[in-house]
């Protein structure tokens, strides 16, 4: 009995982690890249021609900066001042995010997702293919614990 006890207390306990703000870090590869690549940067992207309001969400320092109205699009965070999560929970059809036209409105959770992502400070990550090598401490001989 005092096993199943334990056992319960624990698995409380984790249950009581995952859900009381313990929660992982957005992934900017795996959970807002793609979001923006699906919502976002066909109109807000590389491409000079096919930008919109000289706004840029693929760059960080873009973001940062804004387009020619509303200011910052992302200020780190603080979701609250930033004009990307203004537009997305808009209910404006003139200013809401992508616009009702592109037929490919941000699901709740995807809403949820950049709002933590802006939160935890918009962390843009590249992709790790384009990431310079770093050598290990163990390759390089330096040892992290010392017995």
């Amino acid at each position: 009995m005092k096993s199943f006890s334990v056992a319960v207390f624990f698995g409380l306990a984790s249950c009581l982690i995952t859900t009381s703000g313990f929660a992982q870090k957005v992934d900017f590869q795996k959970e807002v890249q793609p979001i923006l690549a699906e919502h976002c940067t066909h109109c807000h992207g590389s491409d000079d021609e096919s930008r919109k309001g000289n706004l840029r969400l693929d760059k960080r320092e873009a973001a940062l900066k804004g387009g020619k109205s509303d200011g910052p699009a992302i200020v780190p965070g603080k979701p609250a001042e930033s004009a990307v999560i203004a537009r997305i929970l808009s209910h404006d059809r003139d200013e809401i995010m992508p616009p009702p036209k592109e037929k490919k409105p941000l699901s709740a959770a995807q809403m949820e997702v950049l709002k933590r992502w802006v939160s935890e400070g918009a962390e843009y990550v590249g992709h790790w293919s384009f990431e310079a090598p770093e050598k290990s401490k163990i390759a390089s001989g330096e040892h992290p614990v010392d017995h």
